[in-house]
């Protein structure tokens, strides 16, 4: 099936997880099928020195999100492409939108315990979380990667969207916060793809955000408050 709209995303990124929800919303009321492909916050910053430019949890964080996808990236050979969307569903509902007494350590983003109930809740066997560890799969991320930020130029990060593959309008983000209303998700889809659309635009931008609005941070609707530069995860050289 021809898809409407190619969505690249890393499992550990928070602002990609709330942009998927809202592009679910939309794809639901406009019928649209998403091909959801890969690009990884570790092999972006491969040549990054993590000490250096990020606090110490990112880089086990970036390294969660990839092993992760390396899972996923054998489920997409072995169970086809329809596949990825429901499991990269089930993994972003238990990092993001599950309350927990205790904060998950950025390591255990990626680790077995956490993902084998994951494949068995959208029936898939739990052995596929052997691909944890194989490197073997790092090519096509790293190919899926790099045929991303193509699209957009190399300074952005996750997620990454193409609407109307192969020729229509790319870009990174958007990114959000907290998630539209049905209605509302509609309408700010409408905007983007009609502001994107032209060929002269290239950003915009601004660097005041609130924390995203997920159960899994601890953040909610009633408690959220606008921090100035609060990175979570889109940008390059984020998590």
């Amino acid at each position: 099936m021809e898809s409407d709209l190619h969505f690249y995303f890393d499992p550990v990124c928070p602002f990609a997880w709330m942009t998927s929800k809202w592009v679910r919303i939309v794809a639901a009321q406009r019928a649209y099928h998403v091909d959801w492909r890969f690009i990884s916050l570790r092999i972006l910053n491969a040549n990054v020195d993590y000490a250096a430019h990020f606090p110490p949890e990112y880089e086990a964080g970036h390294t969660a999100g990839l092993r992760l996808l390396r899972v996923v990236a054998r489920v997409r050979e072995e169970h086809g492409r329809d596949a990825v969307g429901p499991l990269y569903s089930a993994i972003g509902t238990r990092l993001f939108d599950t309350p927990r007494d205790e904060k998950l350590s950025a390591s255990d983003q990626g680790a077995r315990y956490l993902l084998e109930p994951l494949l068995d809740d959208v029936g898939l066997p739990g052995d596929l979380a052997d691909a944890l560890d194989d490197t073997t799969f790092d090519d096509v991320i790293r190919t899926e990667t790099e045929e991303a930020l193509a699209l957009t130029g190399r300074d952005v990060g996750t997620p990454i969207l193409h609407f109307k593959p192969p020729g229509g309008t790319a870009f990174f983000g958007p990114v959000i916060s907290r998630l539209p209303s049905r209605d509302d998700a509609v309408e700010l889809w409408d905007h983007v793809i009609a502001l994107t659309g032209f060929p002269g635009f290239a950003e915009i931008k601004r660097s005041l955000r609130e924390r995203p609005q997920l159960a899994g941070l601890g953040v909610d609707a009633e408690s959220v408050g606008v921090e100035e530069d609060w990175h979570g995860g889109s940008r390059r050289r984020k998590r």
